[in-house]
């Protein structure tokens, strides 16, 4: 999500820093990026002059705070971890300036917790971008209890100047998008689970019947399954509602590091370079 974040951002004119812990973390960013773009030009949408300026306007940090520090807008896109994101919009208020709008790609967890993290919760705002960001349209932009108006229509303009249609909606577990989606992915599960269909059948059943372009266990595997378990875990403690509990099923699958696309191997077996997916040996018939 961080490269495609950088990648729209950086097309679009913004000079970007692009921050991460780890160098190799980043190369294979650039390199992602540096794809992407080629097949863009492939495709005929841009043209090898605004490849190449895209790629200049990004810059690669491994350290926070120089990366940071004088930024006009933040957004995280860190893994789907409370702790991890409270410590680290605690450090990014101790770095910015006080005009510096710190947002979050999280796709559930609470941005009104996260802004109660710094010294300026107004200035705290979700943006939940779609994957993969380049292509898809949508901004999710959650309001946290303490989220100006100001710096709501800041982020849903700048939203439109990337030329992305975002959708305002308020902070309550799993937002709008993962509160309808999740539930319907871990049904998903559960029908697999109970031996009701096949991998395959139920995504045919759901690509075919309800037009969906993808699959709701494919579509699993490529949000990450323990994405999916965290989402899932957020809904059913922030709502108290049985029917938010992650399927067993997907418990295991997560414990035995069976992610999706990300591990190889999910629903479906992934191979590396490759195009081809098949059904997982754990589920052929």
């Amino acid at each position: 999500m961080g490269n495609g974040i950088a990648h729209t951002f950086a097309q679009h004119g913004y000079k970007v820093a692009l921050v991460d812990v780890n160098e190799e973390a980043l190369k294979k960013a650039l390199q992602t990026i540096g794809n992407n773009l080629d097949r863009q030009v492939k495709k005929g949408a841009i043209n090898e002059n605004a490849k190449s300026a895209t790629l200049a306007n990004i810059t690669t940090y491994t350290d926070l705070k120089a990366g940071a520090a004088n930024a006009d807008l933040i957004v995280e896109a860190a893994t789907e971890n409370r702790e991890i994101k409270l410590k680290l919009f605690r450090q990014l208020s101790d770095i910015c300036g006080n005009n510096t709008i710190l947002a979050s790609n999280t796709s559930s967890i609470s941005i009104t917790q996260i802004a109660a993290a710094t010294k300026s919760p107004d200035k705290v705002i979700g943006m939940h971008f779609m994957n993969p960001v380049p292509v898809m349209k949508l901004v999710e932009v959650i309001r946290g209890y303490a989220t100006s108006d100001e710096v709501t229509n800041i982020v849903m303009d700048l939203s439109r100047k990337l030329d992305k249609v975002p959708v305002e909606v308020n902070d309550y577990p799993g937002f709008v998008a993962n509160r309808i989606l999740m539930p319907m992915i871990n049904e998903a599960i559960y029908t697999l689970f109970e031996g009701v269909a096949g991998v395959e059948e139920i995504d045919t059943v759901m690509k075919l019947g309800m037009a969906h372009p993808m699959g709701p266990l494919q579509l699993a595997d490529f949000i990450g399954l323990d994405v999916c378990l965290a989402i899932l875990k957020v809904l059913h403690d922030g709502f108290g509602n049985s029917k938010y509990a992650p399927c067993p099923l997907l418990v295991n699958m997560v414990a035995a590091g069976n992610f999706g696309a990300k591990s190889g191997v999910g629903f479906y077996q992934y191979t590396p370079g490759s195009k081809e997916v098949t059904i997982a040996a754990k589920f052929k018939r």
